[in-house]
C-alpha cells in the first residue's frame, strides 16, 4: 500500500492508473498521426506520431477519462468488478468523458485536436482499456504483487483476520499465512491455521519468507509478550504492525474493538492546524458554489415535486450535533410524510422506511435531499466533506453506548463522507458502530486529497445508486 497524505492507497491501483494514462495519452498521438497519415511515404511508427507536439491536449484527456472511470468505480477493485462489470462502467465513462472533451474544446480551442479525431481516439481507448483491464485481471489473478505475513495471537482479536479472508476479494494486497501462538490465549481460530511453535520467530519468519508481523493480542503486559523476538524482526527489516493500524490501512477504517487511548493519543494524523483548516474552508465554500450552480435547476424540480405530492413545507429542518458538539439547524429537501414523528419521538432512519413519500423515494437514493444543506456550508457550520451530522437524541444515546464516538465531532460534519460511500444507510446502535469506525478513519486522516476521493466515490454513489460498498 502506498500512502499519500494519510490515506492507504493500494499498489494495485496505483499501477493500473498508470497504465491507463499511459494507455489514454498514447491513443491521442495514435489517433492523430492516423487522421494525418500519409499514405506515401512507407510505414513506421514514427510516422503514425504527429511532429506539433499535443502532450497538453493527450494529458487533458487522460486526465478528464481517469476521472470519469474512477466515478463510474473502475477502481473500486474487488471481486464484483469483471470484464462484464467493467465494461457496463467503461461505456457511460467513455460517453461523460467525451462530452467533457467537447465542452473543453468549446472553452479552450487551443487543444482542439482537430476534426473527427476525438471519435478515433474515442475508439482506440475503448479498445486499449479493454485490453489493458484484462491483461490486469489476468495478471492480477497471478497475485504477483501480494505480500505475505504471519499474525501474532489465536485469540479474539486474530478471528476478526479470519473474517477478512472470507470476502472473496480478488484484489487483497496482503496474505495471511498462519498465526503464531502464545501462552494462556484462547484458541479462536481455524487449528490448522495455527502455525507450530519454534525457537524464535525470527526463524519462522525466515522459513516462511514472509515480511510483516500483526499483533493482535489483547494483553501485551507481563512475560508472555514476545518483545525480544520482536525487536530482533524490526531490526532485520521485518515490519511490525498494530491490528488497529492494520485494518486501517487494509479497509479504511479503525476498529473500534482494537482501538485503546494510547494509539490515539501517540499515532499520527488528527491534524487541526490552522493551514489544514483555512484549505479546507476554501475547498468547501468552491465545492460548495460550483454545485449550487449545477443543481440549481434540479433543486428546483425537487421543490415543485414535493409540493405537489404531499404540499408544503418543501424544507426540513432539524436541530444537528455539529464540530465540538454545537448544535445548529440543518436544512433537507423534506422525504417523509409530515406525520413522520407524530409520537414526538425520535425515530432511526430504516433503508426501506415507510414513512417516505415517492419523491422522497427517489431524492433519498439520488441524494438530491441532502442539496440545500449547501447553504449549511456557506454558512460555516459544516464542512462539504465529513462526518454525517447526527440528532442530539441520537448522539447523548450513542455516546453512552459507544467508545470514542464523541471523537468524530472534532471536525465539522459534512455533506457526504467516508462512511456514506463506504456504508450504507444507518438504521441502529449497530450501524452507528460500523459508520463510526470509518468517521474515526477520516477525522484521523483527513486532508484535500481524501477530499477528492470522497468526491469522487460520492458521484459513483449517486449515478449507480448504491450506498457503500
Amino acid at each position: 500500500m502506498f500512502r499519500i497524505s494519510n490515506h492507504y492507497i493500494s499498489r494495485t491501483v496505483v499501477l493500473l492508473i498508470g497504465a491507463e494514462v499511459f494507455v489514454l495519452m498514447f491513443v491521442v498521438y495514435l489517433g492523430t498521426g492516423l487522421r494525418f497519415f500519409n499514405y506515401v511515404e512507407p510505414f513506421s511508427l514514427s510516422s503514425l506520431l504527429p511532429e506539433a507536439g499535443i502532450f497538453a491536449e493527450a494529458g487533458t484527456f487522460a486526465f478528464v477519462m481517469i476521472l470519469c472511470m474512477a466515478a463510474m468505480g473502475l477502481y473500486q477493485l474487488d471481486s464484483r468488478l469483471d470484464m462484464k462489470d467493467t465494461l457496463f462502467r467503461l461505456m457511460p465513462s467513455l460517453l461523460a468523458g467525451f462530452g467533457i472533451m467537447t465542452l473543453i474544446f468549446y472553452l479552450l480551442p487551443d487543444l482542439y485536436l482537430g476534426r473527427g479525431i476525438l471519435g478515433l481516439v474515442m475508439l482506440l481507448a475503448f479498445s486499449g482499456i479493454l485490453m489493458t483491464r484484462a491483461a490486469f485481471l489476468k495478471w492480477s489473478s497471478l497475485r504477483l504483487l501480494e505480500s505475505q505475513a504471519v499474525v501474532l495471537g489465536i485469540g479474539g482479536r486474530a478471528r476478526e483476520f479470519v473474517d477478512r479472508a472470507k470476502d472473496g476479494s480478488r484484489h487483497r494486497s496482503l496474505k495471511i499465512v498462519g498465526f503464531v501462538p502464545l501462552a494462556d490465549e484462547e484458541l479462536q481460530v481455524p487449528a490448522s491455521s495455527v502455525l507450530p511453535r519454534v525457537d524464535s520467530l525470527m526463524s519462522l519468519v525466515n522459513r516462511l519468507k514472509v515480511r510483516e508481523i500483526i499483533i493482535a493480542i489483547q494483553e501485551r503486559r507481563g512475560g508472555c509478550f514476545p518483545i525480544q523476538d520482536l525487536l530482533e524482526c524490526k531490526l532485520n527489516g521485518v515490519k511490525v504492525t498494530d491490528s488497529a493500524a492494520f485494518f486501517e490501512r487494509e479497509q479504511g477504517k479503525i476498529r473500534v474493538n482494537s482501538l485503546y487511548p494510547s494509539w490515539l493519543i501517540f499515532g499520527g494524523g488528527f491534524d487541526q492546524s490552522l493551514l489544514r483548516t483555512a484549505i479546507k474552508r476554501v475547498f468547501d465554500v468552491v465545492a460548495s458554489s460550483i454545485l449550487l450552480i449545477i443543481t440549481l435547476p434540479v433543486m428546483v424540480v425537487t421543490a415543485l415535486c414535493i409540493l405537489l405530492e404531499d404540499g408544503s413545507p418543501i424544507f426540513y429542518r432539524q436541530e444537528r450535533v455539529g464540530k465540538g458538539g454545537k448544535t445548529f439547524m440543518v436544512a433537507k429537501f423534506r422525504s417523509m410524510r409530515n406525520d413522520a414523528e407524530k409520537g414526538g419521538k425520535p425515530q432511526w432512519a430504516l433503508t426501506n422506511d415507510p414513512r417516505v413519500t415517492r419523491v422522497g423515494r427517489i431524492i433519498r437514493k439520488l441524494r438530491i435531499d441532502e442539496l440545500p444543506q449547501i447553504f449549511n456550508v456557506l454558512n460555516g457550520d459544516m464542512s462539504f466533506v465529513g462526518p454525517r451530522p447526527e440528532r442530539p437524541y441520537f448522539v447523548n444515546q450513542l455516546i453512552a453506548e459507544i467508545p470514542y464516538y464523541n471523537v468524530r465531532h472534532s471536525v465539522k460534519p459534512g455533506i457526504t463522507g467516508w462512511a456514506q460511500v463506504r456504508y450504507q444507510y444507518g438504521a441502529s446502535v449497530e450501524d452507528a458502530i460500523e459508520k463510526l469506525q470509518y468517521d474515526l478513519y477520516y477525522v484521523k486522516n483527513h486532508s484535500l486529497f481524501l477530499d477528492v476521493i470522497i468526491l469522487i466515490e460520492t458521484i459513483e454513489v449517486v449515478l449507480l445508486g448504491k450506498g457503500g460498498r
